[in-house]
């Protein structure tokens, strides 16, 4: 039996094994909010959700490269990622207890209006659509090159199997499914390990010990990731939506354990990008890794891969469907057909530019950039500021971002060197525009405010 075969068979016995797994949804506490029983989803499955949920292919693929280009610097500094996860927990549960809102669209309509809403459900559109592509290509590179037959026909093999099991049960299979794929994912990931920590003479040391640990050699990743913990997560319903679901208390537990324990994935996933980098192997690191092994690790790379990719394709396509048939619906009963029906838009949508060949680029760090201007906006939800303060925030930020990612920074505005050293320059003044006018925003209407109340004091 050909490896190829074997690839196959995991694919599908993973799939299908899932599909029967996956709960039938019939109600819309069922499909939307991943109620079983009337009960909703305790810490161990919301925490196992989140964690395997931010474990995408494409994340892990990253990992592993950022440790064979820079060492456990480059890990270290992708897990900072994983801060986001204290931030929404924290932001989040104070929006439900303070602000008695159920949602973040229901928060942003009654704060800033329709119109805010308009450009976040935008940006998030613009993110789900891209995780269906970014993550299904992945799977692609391991059953064919590029652009050839076997390349398409698995992605496309793969995308249609894990609709159906999301079809069945929408955030009730997404739950259930993500703790199966998080004990695999852990599973796995110590199998890959035991493989590699054997074949590199000196034992654990030359992983902890590999890398500079200065701006110039990686660091400056970290950063950059810092800054934009407190704005990424609220741009990702995947993350946001599972933070209604359970009670407060569950909910900030679930948070920080999940941001502890993804930190930690993401960090021994890069020792496979490290064992390269110590190695001299080229060639993407995972994929440079299972070759130099053989087979058998050619099929648990496939296989975590599998497990990563269909976990944030099911959790995509449920926070779609929540998003159309609750957050813009006007019917006080949403339907589940309803939502079913947006997942297959989505899926449909975020498959079609895999036939345009793309690369993954830094869709973490363009798209964290893009968003900056939401940091302001959830830190201070409680400020009292004009409904243009979200315009000038986000819209602007947006704008910013946009333009000082993609034109080149005049070399004074660049304050350190190294790979992202620009990256972070704009990161740097974006989020510093975005605060500006955020306070600015807040000063005025506290001081239009005050002269109303002056007004109506003299009548």
């Amino acid at each position: 039996m050909t490896v190829t075969t074997l690839q196959w068979l995991l694919v599908l016995a993973s799939s299908v094994g899932l599909y029967f797994v996956a709960p039938l949804s019939r109600t819309a506490a069922e499909f939307f909010q991943g109620s079983r029983r009337e009960k909703s989803p305790n810490a161990v499955f919301l925490t196992s959700s989140l964690v395997i949920s931010w474990l995408f292919a494409k994340s892990i693929t990253n990992a592993a490269n950022l440790g064979q280009s820079f060492g456990l610097v480059g890990g270290v500094s992708y897990a900072g990622y994983y801060l986001s996860f204290v931030v929404a927990g924290l932001v989040i549960v104070r929006l439900r207890t303070r602000g008695g809102y159920r949602s973040i669209h229901h928060f942003l309509e009654t704060k800033f209006g329709k119109g805010a809403v308009v450009v976040f459900t935008f940006l998030i559109i613009i993110r789900l659509y891209n995780e269906i592509w970014s993550n299904t290509i992945v799977i692609g590179s391991y059953f064919g090159a590029t652009g050839t037959t076997p390349y398409y026909v698995s992605i496309v093999v793969f995308t249609l199997l894990t609709l159906a099991y999301t079809l069945k049960g929408g955030m009730s299979s997404s739950i259930m499914t993500d703790v199966i794929q998080m004990a695999l994912f852990i599973v796995l990931l110590v199998v890959i390990l035991g493989f590699i920590f054997p074949a590199q003479s000196g034992g654990l040391a030359p992983f902890v010990t590999s890398g500079t640990w200065d701006l110039a050699h990686g660091l400056d990743l970290l950063l950059v990731a810092v800054i934009q913990c407190f704005s990424y997560p609220f741009h990702d319903p995947v993350l946001t939506d599972r933070g209604f679901i359970s009670d407060t208390k569950t909910t900030l537990k679930s948070y920080l354990w999940a941001g502890l324990i993804g930190a930690m994935c993401i960090v021994f996933f890069s020792f496979v990008g490290i064992f390269t980098r110590l190695q001299g192997l080229e060639g993407e690191a995972p994929v440079a890794a299972a070759r130099y092994f053989g087979a058998p690790m050619l099929l648990l790379m496939n296989l975590i891969m599998v497990t990563s990719a269909s976990s944030t394709l099911d959790s995509a396509m449920a926070s779609f469907s929540k998003m159309v048939s609750i957050d813009l619906s006007r019917s006080p009963l949403p339907k589940v057909s309803t939502g079913r029906l947006a997942m297959v838009g989505l899926t449909l949508l975020g498959t079609i530019p895999v036939f345009f060949d793309p690369t993954i680029l830094s869709a973490t760090t363009i798209s964290g950039t893009l968003v900056l201007g939401l940091a302001p906006i959830f830190l201070f939800w409680n400020a009292k500021v004009p409904r243009l303060a979200f315009h000038l925030s986000v819209v602007g930020g947006l704008l910013l971002g946009g333009l000082l990612t993609f034109l080149p920074l005049p070399e004074w505005l660049i304050f350190t060197e190294g790979k992202y050293a620009s990256l972070l320059s704009t990161n740097i003044l974006t989020t510093a525009y975005c605060f500006a006018v955020f306070g600015i925003s807040a000063i005025f209407g506290t001081s239009t405010a005050r002269r109303s109340g002056s007004i109506r004091v003299k009548k």
